[in-house]
């Protein structure tokens, strides 16, 4: 096995860090369903406020995970980090068969 430098090692916890939190999870969730998608929207889709769900975005923009545009007045977030969707497969894959293997 390959050794992983401790600076890899270190921004690898960066990023399970970001994505620790079950709101900023949610609103991952939302970008991959949506696409593109404004705050509001997200705020509706994952039961939070504007500012609450504004605040995990510019972590997670500041992560590289997602990023925005703007179009008039409305800014529109995706999902900019491609190993994302297959990050998130793979654990809630492995979350859903420990629940099935439990019960």
């Amino acid at each position: 096995m390959e050794i992983v430098p401790e600076h890899v090692l270190d921004e690898a916890a960066r990023r399970f860090a970001l994505l620790s939190d079950p709101t900023r999870l949610r609103i991952v969730n939302v970008l991959h369903r949506g696409g593109e998608v404004s705050v509001g929207d997200i705020a509706e889709k994952v039961d939070a406020t504007m500012s609450n769900v504004s605040q995990h975005l510019n972590r997670l923009l500041a992560g590289g995970i997602v990023g925005r545009r703007r179009v008039g007045k409305t800014v529109l977030y995706r999902i900019t980090d491609a190993t994302i969707q297959s990050l998130c497969n793979i654990v809630c894959a492995s979350v859903s068969e420990r629940a099935r293997v439990l019960t």
